[in-house]
């Protein structure tokens, strides 16, 4: 099955911190660039960071300073550690990879979305 997992979502408190997890599919090979983004309600899909294959890392200005991505790529893994956590923070997050499984060309690959709530 060609799908990513995530995990590590969940409801904090302001100014905790969570780790979210998202591993992709064995079948899902060749993995260029991977990231994480969120949806609030209201809001449109932003981009919160993404991490070349080289490791090169970008970051929405809201969480630079306080995120960190970071991929192990033996692993097919990408992970976003987010710390003092705000309100603002609160959306769905997807997990997103760039690359190829067997039946078809290169495409982007969505995770499922995870809840991360953030109270005030």
């Amino acid at each position: 099955q060609v799908q990513l997992v995530e995990s590590g979502g969940g409801l904090v408190q302001a100014g905790g911190s969570l780790r979210l997890s998202c591993v992709a599919s064995r079948n899902i090979f060749r993995i260029n660039a991977m990231g994480w983004y969120r949806q609030a309600p209201g809001k449109a899909r932003e981009l919160v960071a993404s991490i070349s294959s080289g490791g090169i890392t970008n970051y929405a200005d809201s969480v630079k300073g306080r995120s960190t991505i970071s991929r192990v790529n033996a692993k097919n893994t990408v992970y976003l550690q987010m710390n003092s956590l705000k309100p603002e923070d609160t959306a769905v997050y997807y997990c997103k990879v760039d690359g190829v499984s067997a039946s078809g060309p290169r495409a982007d690959f969505w995770g499922q979305g995870t809840q991360v709530t953030v109270s005030s």
